[in-house]
């Protein structure tokens, strides 16, 4: 296993090997940044891909939500800020088509947000994609040389695999002795629970947007008030890691009423207390406190691979970096 080795590309079956090569048909598990960004650049280079994904929708922690009464949140990933060149450059690129905005424009460092909502980007990303959702992977098992797909009502075979899921969901998608699983256990993620509030009328809030990590409300914006967005009050908020960890298992309803009033402190106004809508989110692998320290995994053949902001930080720059480099192994083999 590893990351940066050139894949390997069969001319031939030899034993069961499977043909891996411009005609391969691979599939990609997950429609969040890590698996669109891979299947964006296999497609672009010809690659015959098919994105499964169990949501309704794209973009994994990159969500929005709609609400009755116009509100709208982006209750998972708030924002994102490239480091490097080539992540600036994709959102700079999606800045030109409209799909993100830079927020705030106050910010030295340049920000940004998905128009209009998270899911912007991830709609963009997906464009021209064959994707499915709603499609639970059940397991993958190898078959013949390939490797088959199994979910509820249904199978397909793949000639390579590319799996982008949550680190700790990998490993029950293949056989306990499965050389990947040792390295997904030294991986760690850790929980969010996020609120969502929409409140009648215009409320005046005492700050947009604020982060205060020791909290049990670690993050608070009030998303209205990023571009493209409804007229509306609509606030998440956040809760720390402790809080997240000791109240994980509580019903939605239970945890959103828990934080309510922990928001209203926070915010130091009672209009809080009596919201339009109300609704939790359970962001049950929401961090990576300790990532897999290379780029994505890979089996010796090269046709079965791993990868997602887990194998390097908390960052959705992360997942992408692992997403590019995975596509990058398999079109040098093609």
């Amino acid at each position: 296993m590893g990351d940066g080795e050139p894949a390997r590309a069969y001319q031939g079956h030899t034993g069961d090997r499977a043909l891996v090569g411009p005609t391969a048909k691979t599939a990609v598990i997950g429609a969040g940044m890590a698996g669109l960004t891979c299947a964006r650049e296999l497609m672009q280079r010809g690659v015959d891909v098919m994105v499964f994904d169990k949501g309704r929708g794209l973009g994994g922690r990159m969500a929005t939500r709609r609400a009755e009464g116009g509100f709208q949140f982006d209750h998972g990933a708030q924002y994102l800020t490239p480091q490097s060149d080539g992540f600036s450059a994709m959102l700079k690129q999606a800045e030109a088509a409209g799909v993100v905005a830079r927020w705030p424009q106050d910010r030295e460092k340049p920000a940004y947000v998905g128009v209009p909502g998270m899911t912007g980007l991830a709609k963009y990303l997906g464009n021209g994609l064959t994707i499915r959702k709603e499609t639970r992977i059940e397991s993958i098992v190898r078959a013949n040389g390939r490797w088959k797909l199994i979910w509820q009502g249904g199978d397909e075979t793949f000639d390579r695999v590319v799996i982008t899921a949550p680190a700790p969901q990998i490993g029950a998608l293949l056989p306990d002795e499965d050389p990947f699983n040792a390295s997904l256990k030294t991986v760690e993620m850790t929980p969010c629970l996020t609120l969502m509030v929409g409140l009648p009328g215009d409320v005046e809030l005492p700050f947009v947007a604020r982060r205060t990590p020791e909290a049990d409300i670690s993050w608070i914006v009030c998303d209205s008030e990023k571009p493209g967005r409804p007229d509306t009050t609509s606030i998440v908020a956040q809760a720390s890691r402790d809080l997240s960890m000791r109240h994980l298992e509580l019903e939605r309803d239970a945890f959103a009423k828990l934080m309510l009033p922990l928001l209203c402190k926070a915010l130091g106004i009672s209009a809080v207390i009596n919201p339009a809508y109300l609704s939790g989110h359970r962001w049950r692998y929401a961090f990576v406190s300790r990532p897999l320290g290379r780029s994505y995994l890979a089996d010796e053949e090269q046709t079965l691979f791993a990868g997602g902001d887990w194998c390097l930080g908390a960052k959705a720059e992360d997942a992408w970096v692992s997403g590019q480099a995975i596509a990058t192994t398999i079109a040098k083999g093609l």
